[in-house]
């Protein structure tokens, strides 16, 4: 038995049994210091065995996960280890080849799903670490990676800077970011990023907001376009995550203008 909840049914115990061998001898007073110990106990006992449940149910959950994930990590590393050797054998297939770099483009999208699963799950049960990283090097990285769909151009204008955050947390912040630009920015438009001392600018030329949909971007499941793809929750999550690490987000936009997103690093600078 959990060790809380056998001290907090000893002092129930102990309370109930004086309590009926001498109610009739106790003063009014000390019967009702009686029934405050014996709520007091009760009290411990409940909240006890509440907290050892849910501590169950979460090292349950972790253990189940743990499983689901690594069986999910081995077709993933099965398809990556197939695709190394098919481009072995395919260097003079040209066509053949664009194939595969699509399919491997497709492996490398959802390995990154698979990461972020993980980090999701972990998140809910327990706090994640921060890390010190150049944020710098972290924006070059996911860059190229946007640069894979082949659609706007990038601007970029990047001072070395060193921060302590949750980080595979702030890549998916950058990455709705990003995504959000390149979404309700026309194809032949550019999206600029700049990043000074203590701020991050995303910056696009796309559809732009007015005040009333400034006053709700951060709404969970609120969308500026219903026709474009998405759920509606990437600036909520974006706008939660920042909050939790002491990032202050600014937007001004203005519409068939553009939009701007600042992110204030002061309290993450390292």
């Amino acid at each position: 038995m959990n060790r809380e909840i056998l001290v907090g049914t000893l002092l129930y115990t102990l309370s109930t049994l004086i309590l009926s061998l001498f109610w009739i001898d106790f003063s009014f007073s000390l019967m009702v210091i009686i029934w405050i110990l014996l709520s007091l106990s009760f009290g411990y006992i409940f909240s006890s065995y509440m907290l050892s449940q849910k501590q169950s149910s979460d090292e349950n959950l972790l253990h189940i996960t743990k499983e689901i994930l690594h069986e999910l990590n081995i077709p993933l590393a099965t398809i990556q280890g197939n695709i190394n050797l098919l481009k072995r054998s395919l260097t003079s297939n040209t066509k053949e080849l664009k194939r595969l770099s699509r399919i491997e483009d497709a492996s490398a999208r959802l390995e990154r799903l698979y990461k972020e699963l993980v980090y999701s799950i972990k998140k809910e049960i327990h706090p994640i670490e921060k890390e010190v990283f150049r944020l710098d090097i972290l924006i070059e990285e996911r860059i190229e990676n946007f640069k894979l769909l082949q659609r706007n151009g990038f601007v970029l204008s990047l001072t070395p800077l060193t921060i302590e955050v949750d980080k595979i947390g702030f890549e998916k912040s950058i990455d709705n970011l990003i995504s959000n630009a390149m979404k309700y920015s026309p194809k032949e438009s550019v999206i600029k990023i700049f990043l000074t001392e203590d701020e991050l600018i995303i910056e696009d030329q796309g559809v732009g907001m007015d005040e009333t949909e400034l006053l709700r971007i951060f709404e969970r499941y609120y969308q500026l376009d219903s026709k474009r793809y998405g759920e509606g929750i990437g600036l909520a999550l974006v706008k939660r995550y920042c909050d939790e690490e002491g990032i202050m987000v600014s937007i001004h936009s203005q519409k068939k203008k553009g939009t701007k997103v600042m992110l204030n690093l002061k309290k993450v600078n390292v």
